[in-house]
């Protein structure tokens, strides 16, 4: 007769069960991997079969090098097409500057260096201008290249470049350069080669005779801005370029040779200069010197369905030099210069 418990079942089958359970639980409390992820000596077998069967990359990680190769290899189609010219026969005749714009990117802040040479050459404009504006004249051509592409085989006009300068320098770059001055005392007693006697107000050219219209620093030496600017507009083809700079009024550089008095007036600045100098100053405000500020030639520009501002920034500065021009009344004295780059929209 076979012994059972209280509850009337067999003791044998009672505790088969129960060790079946604790069998159980304890296969669910062993860790896999005890001691580490390689076990107390290392690791086993089958860890190093699984290591040298596992691929190197994830199948996530492939798919994204794969995506990146794409785009990689794409990148070449995406380049900005080409603007067309305003004739087509032109398309086939375009030299290697028109060819190079369409891949011009815009040019970054530049250096500290640069800046600083510029500002010494300034203070020493009285003494020795030759090296002040070839200097100058270097530099603006570097940025007319920054945002146009080389001007070699172009036709530039230089409005009111004074003594020559920047004509040269476009010349010396392979580029078809004139300068346009109205004041015959500017031009020096060797004015260059193709210089004509002209006022920017009425330029004797056709319409869009000039890939590239150029004005620097005359723009606060004009009465009627909004006229001058028309003209440089209607000189320039659709797609040219227009580079105009100008020194605003409330600049630490606006009254020119008599700054930085200007800000406690005009006539107590000029009259300073003279016992200084012994001499008068050359500009006189109202006559050949204009109070032209910031934000009203910004709006001007910008009201025009002619042009596009391609870029509004500080000529000079080293950094932060389109941010300054977007303060409405620090750009007033921080921009010391404004450079505008406008494009001539199509016909």
């Amino acid at each position: 007769m076979t012994a059972s418990t209280g509850a009337g079942r067999p003791e044998g089958p009672s505790r088969s069960s129960g060790a079946l359970r604790a069998a159980r639980s304890s296969k669910r409390s062993k860790p896999s991997r005890p001691f580490g992820p390689f076990g107390p000596f290392g690791p086993s077998r089958s860890a190093k079969a699984a290591r040298s069967a596992r691929p190197s990359r994830s199948p996530r990680a492939l798919r994204t090098l794969r995506t990146l190769r794409a785009l990689r290899s794409r990148q070449p189609s995406k380049q900005p097409p080409r603007q067309p010219s305003e004739h087509p026969a032109q398309q086939s005749q375009q030299s290697p500057g028109q060819a190079a714009r369409s891949s011009v990117r815009r040019p970054k802040d530049p250096s500290l260096r640069r800046s600083l040479l510029l500002f010494r050459a300034f203070l020493r404009e009285q003494q020795d201008p030759g090296h002040c504006y070839s200097l100058l004249a270097r530099d603006a051509a570097d940025q007319v290249e920054a945002y146009d592409g080389p001007v070699r085989g172009r036709t530039v006009v230089d409005v009111g470049g004074g003594g020559g300068w920047f004509t040269e320098e476009f010349r010396r770059r392979g580029a078809h350069a004139y300068l346009f001055e109205p004041d015959v005392r500017e031009l020096g007693p060797e004015p260059a080669e193709g210089t004509v006697v002209a006022d920017g107000y009425l330029l004797p050219l056709a319409d869009g005779a000039a890939d590239v219209c150029f004005s620097s620093n005359v723009l606060e030496h004009v009465a009627d801005p909004r006229t001058f600017l028309s003209e440089l507009v209607r000189v320039t083809r659709p797609g040219g370029l227009i580079y105009v700079s100008f020194t605003n009024w409330l600049s630490p550089w606006g009254g020119h040779e008599w700054a930085p008095w200007h800000y406690l007036g005009a006539e107590r600045a000029r009259a300073r200069y003279r016992r200084r100098t012994g001499h008068p100053a050359k500009h006189t405000l109202g006559e050949n010197l204009f109070a032209v500020h910031i934000g009203p030639t910004l709006r001007l520009v910008r009201a025009r369905d002619d042009v596009r501002v391609v870029a509004a920034r500080s000529r000079y500065w080293p950094f932060l030099a389109g941010a300054v021009v977007k303060v409405p009344v620090l750009r007033e004295f921080a921009t010391w210069n404004l450079l505008l780059i406008l494009r001539r929209c199509p016909a």
